[in-house]
């Protein structure tokens, strides 16, 4: 998986700590969590901003996900503190285009590089919709 490249719009960093019901038999956090943990911490971005998925959905706009990668390089281990940082590079226009390195502290290599797009939607007509103008403004002033 390759990232874009320029300099990252938005670079927004979220810790976590894996815990035991995360991690599958071999003391591994299973790999289907990694999504999970990437919505937290695009959650906590768009929230960073003062914005909140709730309120959008409020609004009137959905933000499904359209598409999702994840790239396991090396395994995160029970109660391991990461650091997910969430890059987006470009403005969002009907697309909301997330890309995703997962750290620890313990290691200088990246355990788990991501990208997750997601469409805005109009939740009435369930069409793709332009970003609303208080989400492009938040995040790009």
């Amino acid at each position: 998986m390759k990232l874009p490249e320029k300099s990252p719009l938005i670079e927004y960093n979220h810790e976590l700590r894996s815990r035991y019901g995360e991690t599958d038999r071999m003391g591994y956090v299973y790999y289907g969590r990694y999504l999970e943990y990437f919505e937290v911490a695009r959650t906590e971005m768009i929230r960073s901003y003062g914005l909140s998925y709730r309120e959008m959905e409020e609004s009137g706009v959905m933000l499904p996900v359209i598409h999702s990668e994840i790239e396991y390089k090396i395994p995160i281990l029970y109660d391991e503190k990461m650091n997910i940082k969430v890059m987006v590079f470009d403005i969002p226009t009907v697309r909301l285009q997330t890309f995703y390195e997962v750290t620890t502290p313990g290691s200088d290599n990246v355990h788990v590089y991501g990208e997750v797009s997601l469409c805005f939607m109009d939740a009435e007509s369930r069409r793709p919709c332009r970003a609303p103008e208080t989400f492009v403004k938040s995040i790009t002033s």
